[in-house]
């Protein structure tokens, strides 16, 4: 009896000295994460946009991919989601008038990608589907689903196309530049219309094409100055400022009419 256990631990302990080595060398997987240099962005009436930059760095890369430049990231800068409503026009006796439309729910006021690549160079277009990411895939979720869907992919497109031309929706390829094997950097747009409120950066790492970790961070732009008095008074007291505004508006014209009154 003795012998047997003295067998089994012996068998015991090689097992633990032949597993060892292999979980010692078990790799460890690959990671990413960014920082914000503010994670507040104050702009006045007379903001025509600018530029964003947005650090990163790789965590535990493999040297030798990162040599070969398999790594690729993409930079995704998001607005808050709001209601969208797109009105078709049609011209009926001279006239343009809104025939039909179709509200969409939960609809990124802005957003703003930078790649290391063009996107067709980086990975599959499934991946990007399955993963939100680009402009052409996000879902814009009808608030009427019983719509036909040809109504429905129809008013899509006329929504991607309008927020691209107002520069809300921009793309810069090659605006993730890598700094060193594991350090990064993105320049990603912010327009000139762009909206307060909270925005989400999100960065989207891939190893030879295979989408492998995503990382966020929060940034808030605000209005600052008098019109940030103003956007905070319209927003809390928005039954007075109306008031306000509508008299300020028939005291205007009563002036105007009183200066510009022949006599």
């Amino acid at each position: 009896m003795p012998d047997l256990r003295a067998f089994a631990a012996a068998v015991f302990l090689s097992l633990i000295a032949v597993a060892s080595p292999t979980s010692a060398q078990t790799p460890v997987a690959e990671g990413i994460q960014i920082g914000l240099s503010t994670d507040k962005v104050s702009i006045t009436a007379g903001f025509s946009g600018a530029d964003l930059t947005i650090f990163g760095s790789l965590e535990n890369p493999d040297p030798l991919v990162a040599r070969q430049g398999r790594y690729d990231v993409i930079v995704v800068l998001e607005g808050p989601p709001k209601p969208v409503v797109v009105r078709r026009k049609d011209r009926i006796l001279g006239v343009w008038v809104n025939l039909e439309s179709e509200t969409f729910e939960n609809v990124p006021v802005s957003y703003s990608v930078a790649t290391t690549r063009p996107l067709q160079d980086i990975t599959e277009p499934n991946s990007y589907k399955q993963l939100s990411l680009g402009a052409s895939n996000l879902y814009m979720q009808p608030a009427d689903p019983g719509d036909s869907p040809a109504t429905i992919q129809e008013f899509t497109a006329a929504l991607r196309e309008r927020k691209s031309a107002t520069g809300l929706y921009s793309e810069n390829v090659g605006g993730v530049q890598f700094l060193s094997q594991n350090l990064f950097r993105a320049t990603v747009r912010l327009a000139p219309n762009v909206p307060v409120g909270t925005h989400k950066a999100r960065a989207f790492l891939f190893k030879s094409g295979l989408f492998i970790k995503e990382s966020s961070a929060q940034l808030e732009i605000r209005k600052s100055g008098f019109e940030q008095s103003i956007f905070r008074i319209a927003h809390d007291y928005s039954f007075l400022y109306g008031v306000f505004a509508v008299s300020l508006a028939m005291l205007t014209g009563w002036l105007g009419r009183l200066i510009f009154r022949r006599d």
